[in-house]
C-alpha cells in the first residue's frame, strides 16, 4: 500500500516542532502570518554543525511554504564564514549574522536550532543529533546534494555516520530521481493528488519529518496508478522543502 494511502481525517495545518527543553511539541508559528525568527547556533565547521545549519534551512523552508515570514540568523563565533560557504554549497539559503540582533522586530516566535549538548538559549530549542564524517563536512568527491540527501534521510534526533555506503546509496537515489523527473516532465502535466499532498504536508508539519517526506516520494515513484505528470508535480513541490535540485536535468536528452 502506498505510504500516502493511509486514511486521514484532515491534513495538519500548522507546523509542530519538538521543544528540546520539554520534549513536547509546540506550534512553530503560533501567530498566523506572524514573523518567526529561526536562529542556527553553531560552533565551527564540522558535520554536526553543518547538520544544524541544514536543519535550520529545512525549518525556514517549511515555515515559508506555510506562508510564515521568517528571519533566518546564523550565530557562532568560530568559522562562521567557512560554515556559511559550506552551507551554500549544500543548498542552504542565506542566513544573516546573528548574535546581537538589536531591537527585536516583534517576532511571534523564536526557534533556536542547536546541537545536542550545545548552546542553551532561552526559547524553543530544536535539537540536532551528531553527524560523523569528514572533518570539513564534505567527503572527497561527493556532490553536495548527495550529502544533503544522506543527512535528510535520517531523523534529526538520531546520530548519523556519513560513510561511503551511505553516500553511494544517496547518490544512486538522487541520480535515479533526477532522471525520472526529467522523463516525467515530458508527459502532460497532472495535479498532485489530494492524498499525496496531504501526506507530504502532514510529514513535514509533524516535527519536520524529512525521512517521511522521502518515503512519500518513494511511494509516488512506483505507484502504477499515478500519471507521470502527477509524479513530476509531486517531486517538484516536495523539492521546495528538500532543496535537492530534483528538476536539474529537465531538458536533457532522453
Amino acid at each position: 500500500m502506498p505510504a500516502y494511502a493511509r486514511s486521514r481525517a484532515y491534513a495538519r495545518l500548522v507546523l509542530r516542532i519538538t521543544d528540546a527543553r520539554t520534549g513536547e511539541p509546540v506550534d512553530a508559528a503560533p501567530a498566523r502570518r506572524g514573523l518567526t525568527r529561526v536562529e542556527a547556533h553553531t560552533q565551527g565547521l564540522d558535520p554536526t554543525n553543518l547538520r544544524v545549519l541544514l536543519t535550520a534551512d529545512l525549518l525556514v523552508r517549511a515555515l515559508e511554504l506555510g506562508g510564515t515570514p521568517v528571519w533566518a540568523l546564523l550565530t557562532g563565533e568560530r568559522q562562521r564564514a567557512e560554515l556559511r560557504a559550506a552551507g551554500a554549497a549544500l543548498g542552504v539559503r542565506p542566513f544573516e549574522d546573528g548574535g546581537d540582533t538589536g531591537t527585536p522586530l516583534g517576532e511571534a516566535q523564536v526557534l533556536h536550532v542547536v546541537s545536542e549538548g550545545g548552546a542553551t538559549p532561552d526559547g524553543v530549542r530544536v535539537a540536532v543529533a551528531p553527524a560523523h564524517g569528514e572533518a570539513a563536512g564534505f567527503p572527497d568527491g561527493a556532490e553536495p546534494a548527495v550529502l544533503r540527501l544522506a543527512l535528510l534521510a535520517h531523523p534529526r534526533s538520531t546520530p548519523v555516520s556519513i560513510g561511503p555506503a551511505v553516500l553511494a546509496d544517496a547518490a544512486d537515489t538522487l541520480g535515479r530521481w533526477r532522471r525520472a523527473v526529467a522523463d516525467w516532465a515530458r508527459r502532460p502535466s497532472r495535479p498532485i493528488p489530494d492524498a499525496v499532498r496531504a501526506d507530504l504536508r502532514t510529514a513535514w508539519e509533524d516535527d519536520l519529518d524529512a525521512p517521511a517526506v522521502l518515503g512519500v516520494l518513494r511511494a509516488v515513484e512506483t505507484d502504477p496508478e499515478l500519471a507521470d505528470g502527477a509524479r513530476f508535480e509531486t517531486y517538484a513541490y516536495a523539492d521546495r522543502l528538500l532543496g535537492l535540485d530534483l528538476t536539474r536535468d529537465l531538458g536533457s536528452p532522453a
